[in-house]
């Protein structure tokens, strides 16, 4: 069945309507109208949330479990019409919106299944030590609480896993945090409809409609509104450096300052140590360039740098990346605004000192086609523009004349996501040396792997120091990113009738 948008905002589990429209800009098809947030929607919506947060935090886990299984179950639901308004909206092929449903549906019953299991709670119990010398002890009990309403920034290039209801919502409801979901404009009628889903399933339920909200579109005034509001108690974010510290730094000046969990750029350097390079260069050339160009680079996982031994072995890496590359056709971005952006970094990059052009391409609109360039690694080391993230299919590659210059190579890079190893036996010393750098740079690291998967999982660390992220002792994939929005109390000799019921005795 065809779906066509209804427009509006949902607030506290109605729709509402304003009279500031924006269209809509498909990368297919017809643009539709929808109502744009304001401010007062924001404040709306925060007192929903603010209102509905007692009752949601002092729910059983069981509860919150059987709601994030609800709204994975209207998200399959709706399958068929979240693929046709999403490929419509962003470009990406169905089979990628298909798989990406699944993640989306697949993390929200994981977070269903480890909060069943209670671990997360962390729950520690010192008993009483009336007749301690010289002192008693009091009885102390302690366990993770929800932390209040949560803001939730919807992620352009992951439409369904990062948006409305990917991980930072089902993180937050998991806690037992209400959410206000900022809608992003690139594909309002996939938030919309993802957003309908949360709602019939907390109608469903018989639960408080303000545990969620779902406010569209609006100008910059409307996020800030958001991170600004006092009943918000922590935010959620993914995308831009700019945009990102912009809000980090409002939440910051609060009269009540906030932690903003924002995700905001890596280039995920990957490591080709020489003996690896010897036996498979070529192979591994042909193989970063396919991650590389995978969904067209927008992943911020894409290891957008390459950093090889130079020599005949780092020649052939460079020859298999190329000749990969050069059979890549343009691929849609997401929107004319990342296009442009893609093509302005390009541009930087190119101009910057010493960097060689090995496959430069033209590519118009809102396509981008892949671009690869080499530098040597004292003119990267001497200008810090070349370490800033190119949201694309662009790569690349730094030679570096011995394994010292890749060590130091490796020292002068900022937070990152993630770094990889491309090693073989031989280079197991090398690659000990780098690790203790790579592991205060970046939240996970890799060996002989490429970075574009990022499983979700009870293990996983998506994440890393800034600018990666505004908070590197968080993760805002797999079951840990729960704890971002819990914090630890102490109860000291409370009597057990007004414990929390999980730190009650049997």
């Amino acid at each position: 069945m065809t779906f066509t948008p209804h427009g509006d905002h949902l607030i506290a589990g109605k729709r509402v309507s304003a009279d500031a429209k924006f269209s809509s800009d498909p990368a297919t098809g017809d643009g539709f109208a929808y109502s744009a947030g304001s401010p007062e929607l924001v404040a709306e919506a925060c007192a929903a949330a603010q209102a509905a947060f007692t009752g949601f935090a002092a729910t059983s886990r069981e509860v919150r479990a059987v709601l994030l299984d609800t709204i994975a179950d209207e998200i399959d639901a709706r399958g068929d019409q979240i693929t046709e308004i999403g490929t419509s909206e962003t470009g990406l092929p169905a089979a990628r919106l298909e798989g990406e449903r699944g993640r989306t549906t697949g993390q929200l019953r994981l977070f269903a299944s480890h909060i069943r299991d209670g671990a997360y709670l962390d729950r520690r119990h010192d008993a009483a030590l009336p007749d301690r010398l010289p002192a008693p002890r009091p009885d102390l009990r302690m366990m993770q609480r929800p932390i209040g309403p949560v803001a939730v920034f919807g992620a352009s290039n992951f439409p369904l896993a990062f948006s409305t209801a990917g991980g930072d919502t089902a993180a937050a409801l998991a806690a037992g945090c209400p959410v206000v979901v900022k809608g992003h404009g690139a594909h309002p009628g996939t938030g919309e409809i993802v957003g309908d889903a949360i709602a019939a399933a907390l109608d469903k339920l018989g639960m408080d409609g303000g545990i969620f909200s779902l406010v569209q579109g609006g100008s910059r005034a409307v996020g800030e509104a958001l991170v600004t509001d006092p009943r918000i108690k922590a935010v959620g974010f993914t995308g831009s450096l700019g945009g990102g510290r912009a809000l980090f730094d409002l939440c910051a000046k609060r009269p009540e300052p906030i932690p903003f969990f924002g995700e905001l750029g890596s280039v995920n350097p990957m490591f080709v140590l020489p003996d690896a390079a010897a036996a498979r260069g070529a192979n591994l050339g042909a193989g970063w360039a396919g991650s590389l160009t995978m969904g067209a680079g927008q992943f911020c996982t894409n290891p957008g740098i390459a950093i090889v031994v130079d020599g005949p072995e780092a020649d052939a890496f460079v020859n298999a990346a190329r000749e990969a590359l050069e059979a890549v056709a343009a691929q849609t971005m997401l929107t004319d605004g990342m296009a442009d952006a893609y093509r302005d970094g390009a541009r930087r990059v190119s101009e910057g000192a010493g960097v060689k052009s090995l496959l430069s391409t033209t590519c118009e609109g809102r396509s981008a086609a892949p671009y690869l360039f080499d530098v040597s690694a004292e003119d990267w080391m001497g200008n810090d523009a070349l370490s800033e993230e190119v949201f694309g299919p662009l790569g690349l590659v730094i030679r570096v004349k011995n394994t010292a210059q890749m060590q130091a190579v490796a020292a002068s890079f900022k937070g990152q996501l993630t770094a990889t190893l491309q090693m073989d036996d031989g280079d197991i010393d090398l690659a000990r040396a780098l690790l203790p750098v790579l592991e205060q740079m970046a939240g996970r690291v890799l060996a002989n792997g490429f970075p574009t998967g990022v499983e979700v999982s009870d293990a996983m660390v998506h994440g890393g120091p800034y600018p990666a992220s505004t908070n590197f002792g968080a993760t805002s994939v797999g079951t840990l990113s729960i704890r971002r929005f819990l914090r630890p109390v102490c109860y000291q000799n409370l009597p057990e009738a007004l414990l929390p019921t999980d730190l009650q005795a049997g």
